[in-house]
């Protein structure tokens, strides 16, 4: 059986992120033992409106909680109300206490 592409493994990790909790495009990488490649995990989370079954994107921040990824929502406000949805705050496009609710993947991941 040929292993999962590099968005694949993303998109696990991805899936697995709790309701109401986030996680950086660096820590994803670090988990799949790829620490360079943030880059290419914000990538997959830009092509993951094709992903079946669905990837909740939106709980894949910056390093220090910004939404740096909102625009590829299709609207500015979309990654902030999901994340409010879930009991996120917002305050000028960063979540705020981003350490209380930062999910680890290296830790908690199953593959």
């Amino acid at each position: 059986m040929e292993a999962p592409n590099f968005f694949e493994q993303v998109y696990q990790i991805v899936r697995q992120i709790p309701e109401g909790r986030v996680t950086s495009y660096g820590a994803i990488a670090r988990a799949l033992g790829a620490g360079g490649s943030s880059r290419m995990v914000g990538w997959a989370m830009r092509a993951a409106h094709t992903a079946y079954p669905p990837i909740p994107a939106h709980r894949v921040v910056n390093r220090i909680g910004v939404l740096s990824g909102k625009m590829a929502f299709g609207s500015p406000t979309l990654m902030q109300q999901l994340l409010e949805n879930e009991g996120l705050t917002i305050v000028d496009d960063r979540i705020v206490d981003f350490a209380d609710v930062f999910w680890e993947p290296a830790t908690d991941i199953i593959l």
